[in-house]
């Protein structure tokens, strides 16, 4: 079997790279096990503009959020399902302070932060001692639906080979690659934490670490919005389903879900909310987070037929589209790679490689 390139994975960064192949009338396979608890198939889908403690506008949100929504409605259109919805944030503040912080960027007129009017409006839901403020524009990208049924197209087009992808079998020669049977021009890892094994890029400064959820039923809670204290809680497609989520846990033994999550994430809901919740699933999975907090896109600069598009961490949903994108343009017209992302900047650490 010949094809042009293989893609290694089919969490969101390999979905929107096949997704823009496949727009380009570019050969592929894809190879997925469609492992259960990989990071895409866990996080609830958020992409919120603002980050951290201080409450800072997130890298390059001014231009991923206007791509994601254009890259999940059109994928969405072309599966004929609602990929994203356009949501709005209640950021309880859990001090005082943070919520000074949130009303100094109101004041300073930064974009996406807005009073809450009616402050007092959920204090028949939650219990919260310091306000709320609104943080807009934020979505949520519906992964359980979107990946599923980009799944099966692949299939359908018998284009994905469901399976474990065994590094053992993988040939690489000068001008092209073999993987079994298959004969490729270039491959490309879109495989998450797997990445840190392969010795092509094992010596690229990930920074793994363990995020952990629960599936929650709350009949009685509005999915207009997100809401914030600490932990996110965050409307799933499937009707009064919400995730709560997530934990970053940067020492850990293994990739389940674990006790004290289970307990802390629970003590917590029951301190916050005022009506009653079911937890229908908890899970966990180990994320491809990077030591500097950016992606890694391109190709090695020893084997350049061998690629990486990963490393998205947390922000996956709005990084994937934008970059998967990016890369695909820089196969067909060898336009460069943003330089924050482009792998290359690792240029000598690769070399040992």
């Amino acid at each position: 079997m010949q094809t042009e390139f293989l893609i290694i994975g089919q969490g969101i960064s390999g979905t929107f790279l096949s997704w823009y192949l496949q727009q380009e009338k570019k050969e592929f396979i894809v190879i997925d096990n469609h492992f259960e608890n990989a990071p895409s198939r866990i996080a609830a889908g958020i992409i919120n503009p603002v980050t951290g403690r201080r409450m800072v506008k997130t890298w390059m949100i001014d231009d991923l959020l206007p791509n994601a929504e254009k890259a999940y409605t059109e994928l969405g259109k072309q599966l004929g399902i609602a990929a994203i919805s356009k949501k709005r944030i209640l950021d309880f503040f859990p001090t005082p302070q943070m919520r000074d912080v949130f009303m100094q960027h109101i004041e300073n007129k930064d974009h996406y932060f807005q009073p809450f009017p009616e402050e007092n409006d959920f204090t028949q839901f939650f219990h919260y001692n310091f306000g709320c403020g609104e943080i807009h524009p934020a979505y949520t990208v519906h992964l359980e639906t979107v990946l599923p049924a980009w799944r099966k197209i692949l299939i359908k087009n018998r284009q994905l080979l469901q399976e474990d992808f065994d590094i053992s079998h993988l040939s690489v020669e000068k001008n092209q690659l073999a993987y079994k049977e298959i004969k490729a021009e270039k491959i490309i890892f879109c495989d998450g934490i797997s990445s840190t094994n392969h010795p092509w890029f094992q010596l690229l400064p990930f920074a793994r670490n363990k995020g952990e959820a629960l599936v929650l039923e709350i009949p009685e809670l509005s999915k207009e919005y997100i809401y914030k204290k600490g932990y996110t809680l965050a409307p799933l497609a499937d009707q009064d389903l919400f995730w709560l989520g997530s934990s970053y846990q940067w020492a850990f033994t293994d990739a389940r879900p674990s006790k004290e999550f289970f307990d802390a994430a629970t003590s917590f809901l029951r301190s916050w909310l005022k009506m009653p919740f079911r937890v229908l699933d908890h899970k966990a999975a180990i994320r491809p987070a990077t030591l500097e907090r950016r992606p890694f896109v391109g190709f090695h600069p020893l084997h350049p037929q061998i690629g990486i598009l990963n490393g998205m961490g947390t922000k996956g949903c709005s990084l994937a589209p934008f970059f998967a994108k990016q890369l695909t343009v820089h196969l067909l017209h060898q336009t460069p790679i943003l330089p924050e992302a482009a792998v290359n900047r690792f240029r000598k650490i690769l070399q040992r490689s």
